[in-house]
């Protein structure tokens, strides 16, 4: 199974920094995810960049049990 986590407003949407999935591919498991979580996690979603092993990919990547994706959505910073 390959492991999701997930990062700031998208952690809070969900409610878990991180869970486990089935699905065989990043899209599967987005769709997964968004099953799971809800509504509110779809539009987190739909701002973020994913990352499968530390390199941002698309939906279509192929997941190993090993494998984990990471749901990052964008930060502001400053003074």
């Amino acid at each position: 199974m390959a492991t999701l986590r997930l990062f700031a407003s998208a952690r809070e949407a969900a409610g878990c920094g991180s869970d486990t999935f089935a699905e065989k591919s990043v899209g599967g498991l987005l769709d997964a995810a968004i099953e799971r979580y809800g509504t509110p996690f779809a539009e987190v979603l739909a701002t973020c960049r994913v990352w499968l092993n530390g390199e941002e990919v698309g939906r279509e990547e192929t997941l190993c049990d090993s494998d984990e994706v990471a749901v990052l959505p964008p930060v502001s910073g400053g003074l």
